[in-house]
């Protein structure tokens, strides 16, 4: 209301939906065209809440009525838009047909100039000064906090037997020791600690670094030295960093879980490995490392695949910005619904 009284009037807002931030939009500039940003649909079964039975909790409505209630503000928000963008298909399945119709599937891109393999790049641990290069042994695994939905307490548990085929192997792990999504870890503790404690007696310490959250030129560095990048995920909203990882030629090792299954083909543009399974990911990360030569193909097709279909510049930002014309011209075209 502010801003409408020094006589802005804007003829686009685009906005994101998920806690009520664009509820009243309308209200205050009701010519405006709006865009919301379809991030996620919620859902207590067939979905992220009961994917783990590790923390699943079966029958319990009250967690159910609050994952349910997520979804009140979503819901007349997105009804009220003009339309609605989301970064992948699965992501606009999620919603109800009756609303799929005005979702577009528009990523917001992966700059493949700056994430490109580089044969020369050199990724330093700030503790230690130690230093790792293309051709190193190097696992790496990325969250924005080490928890649950990315799969940090699975990576955990294979870890020991990956260090102990792999005796040159070091492991560097990126994130904080907070909580982005899901539950927090139980009183005064962390999940990084719980899970950290778990295998701790068998791991060789010397060789497990965490540097907690970095710069993002050091996060780019780190995936141009990376001989196997650990994704795993819950079937929740797909990371950057996993597309990132690709552009910049790792070789991605992934949960076989939606979205990441839209973006990664088994054996074409990365490996992928069932989420629980743990030695059957313990068994892809250590074989890769011991045949880091024989996938060029892969970390070739993988980074092509973003160029081709996630590229910033030259894909996803023309794409957005033709898309953003043609709504304030009115003439984009609404799916049917479903």
């Amino acid at each position: 209301m502010e801003l409408k009284k020094t006589g802005f009037s804007p003829n686009l807002i685009i906005g994101h939906f998920g806690w009520g931030e664009t509820l009243f939009a309308k209200d205050v500039f009701p010519a405006a065209k709006l865009i919301v940003h379809a991030e996620f649909y919620y859902s207590a079964v067939n979905s992220d809440a009961d994917f783990d039975p590790e923390f699943r909790k079966p029958g319990d409505i009250g967690r159910a009525m609050m994952i349910r209630s997520k979804n009140a503000a979503i819901l007349p928000a997105l009804i009220d838009a003009d339309y609605a963008v989301t970064p992948t298909r699965w992501q606009a399945s999620r919603f109800p047909k009756e609303l799929r119709g005005k979702i577009a599937v528009l990523h917001e891109g992966i700059d493949t100039d700056k994430l490109a393999p580089n044969p020369q790049a050199v990724f330093t641990l700030k503790d230690s000064g130690r230093a790792f290069r293309p051709g190193d042994e190097v696992i790496t695994f990325v969250n924005r906090n080490l928890e649950p939905y990315r799969g940090y307490h699975i990576f955990m548990r294979a870890l020991p037997r990956i260090l102990k085929e792999r005796p040159n192997a070091h492991v560097v792990i990126v994130g904080g020791d907070s909580v982005s999504y899901g539950a927090p870890a139980p009183k005064d503790k962390t999940w990084k600690e719980i899970f950290l404690s778990e295998v701790r007696d068998r791991l060789p310490m010397q060789r497990v670094h965490f540097t907690g959250k970095i710069p993002y030129p050091d996060f780019i560095a780190l995936m141009q030295v990376s001989a196997a990048h650990v994704y795993l995920t819950y079937p929740f909203v797909l990371s950057w960093s996993m597309m990132e990882a690709m552009s910049a030629g790792a070789l991605v090792i992934a949960s076989d879980t939606t979205p990441v299954t839209e973006v990664i083909k088994d054996g074409e543009t990365g490996l992928l490995t069932d989420f629980f399974d743990v030695e059957a990911l313990a068994a892809k990360v250590t074989a890769a490392l011991a045949a880091q030569g024989s996938h060029g193909a892969i970390r070739a097709a993988a980074r092509a695949a973003m160029i081709e279909r996630y590229d910033l510049k030259r894909r996803c930002l023309p794409q957005w910005l033709g898309f953003l014309e043609m709504v304030v011209k009115g003439t984009v075209e609404k799916k049917p619904a479903g």
